[in-house]
């Protein structure tokens, strides 16, 4: 019987190994593009660059250093150069697997960091295996620019878990709506009308604001901005803008609010300001074939009848007045409770001596 040579004896000691097979070694060496581990096996194995990270151009010397015990799986035993193919980013994705069911079967809340923008969605990496989260599932709301989201940690559910089809489905959006759901349950709970309450402008269009109270939306109308007039909501608030207001109305799940606070209103002492005799100055307003509306402060408007505007006829308010002109004029008639007041410029005129109104005769 013949005596083993020392290099049968040495590849005896050696282990098997199998494509597929786990294994553990010592990195003995490091270059920017693989990394190369003794194995124990006869052969060094080798990962490459794009079998431990994502990252394209990573540089693995930064990463990894020699000395330290990594576990791998076999891609290939021998490359056709004798070397063993292994891959550090595929075990961990199987690992990652494994997590990201735990936390399917368990309805388990994950944070990630945001690594890619998609056209249709975000992707997370989970223990380097990767979730989708479709853009409707992003967002209690639609957003069309998902850059935003580019590096930042977001929490997260698994509503769907198929790893051989490549699906593993994240969503965003149920944690927002739950989340929601308990601050209005909350804010309800406590809100009620005649409230103020600090809110921030959340959207604003032609027709009002709408200002989050803190997971519950309110709006605030545009004849509720001001005692006056508003024209454009538009260029008073901007989105982000932080807003007291008033609660005025809750209707199950809707809340009025208002800028109209009562102890600003133009019309609560209007008996002594705006007494009958009382000189006034104001602006005209608006104007039509009866009259022109003359606006004495912000909410308070009053009827110059075209027949008190001069002693002399006059056709038409236009003839002779014109919006934004400012006036003198006597107050006629006062209706606090129905906030009517009337005036006359023609009081206020001198009264005309008998001879000169003959003489015009």
């Amino acid at each position: 019987m013949s005596e083993l040579t020392f290099e049968q004896m040495l590849e005896e000691s050696l282990k098997t190994i199998h494509n597929g097979e786990v294994v553990e070694g010592t990195v003995i060496d490091v270059k920017p593009d693989e990394i190369i581990l003794n194995i124990g096996y006869k052969a060094d194995g080798i990962i490459s660059r794009s079998e431990y990270t994502n990252e394209p151009n990573a540089d693995l010397t930064t990463m990894v250093s020699v000395g330290d015990t990594m576990t791998a799986k076999v891609l290939k035993v021998n490359d056709g150069e004798g070397q063993v193919l292994l891959t550090y980013k595929r075990l961990a994705a199987e690992k990652g697997n494994e997590r990201l069911k735990e936390a399917y079967e368990n309805k388990e809340v994950l944070k990630a960091t945001v690594t890619q923008i998609l056209g249709g969605g975000l992707s997370v990496v989970v223990d380097e295996a990767r979730v989708f989260i479709p853009a409707s599932l992003v967002s209690d709301t639609y957003e069309k620019d998902l850059t935003k989201y580019q590096g930042q940690e977001i929490e997260f559910v698994i509503s769907e878990f198929n790893p051989r089809r490549n699906r593993v489905i994240g969503d965003r959006r149920q944690l927002l709506v739950a989340e929601k759901a308990a601050l209005q349950k909350e804010l309800f709970e406590k809100l009620k009308v005649g409230d103020v309450v600090e809110g921030t402008v959340k959207n604003v269009t032609d027709f009002g604001a709408f200002i989050d109270l803190g997971g519950v939306d309110g709006l605030l109308h545009i004849s509720e901005m001001s005692w006056g007039r508003v024209e454009n909501p538009k260029k008073v608030f901007q989105v982000g803008e932080q807003v007291k207001v008033l609660v005025k109305d809750i209707n199950d799940t809707k809340v009025a609010l208002s800028l109209k606070f009562p102890e600003t209103n133009p019309w609560a002492n209007a008996e002594e300001k705006y007494a009958v005799g009382t000189e006034v100055t104001g602006t005209v307003a608006r104007m039509t074939d009866f009259g022109a509306f003359v606006e004495l402060a912000p909410g308070v408007d009053a009827l110059l009848h075209v027949s008190q505007i001069s002693r002399t006829h006059v056709e038409k308010p236009a003839d002779v007045l014109k919006v934004g002109q400012e006036i003198t004029a006597k107050i006629v008639d006062l209706n606090a409770d129905e906030k009517k007041i009337s005036l006359s410029m023609k009081a206020l005129e001198a009264d005309v001596p008998a001879e000169e109104e003959a003489t015009e005769e």
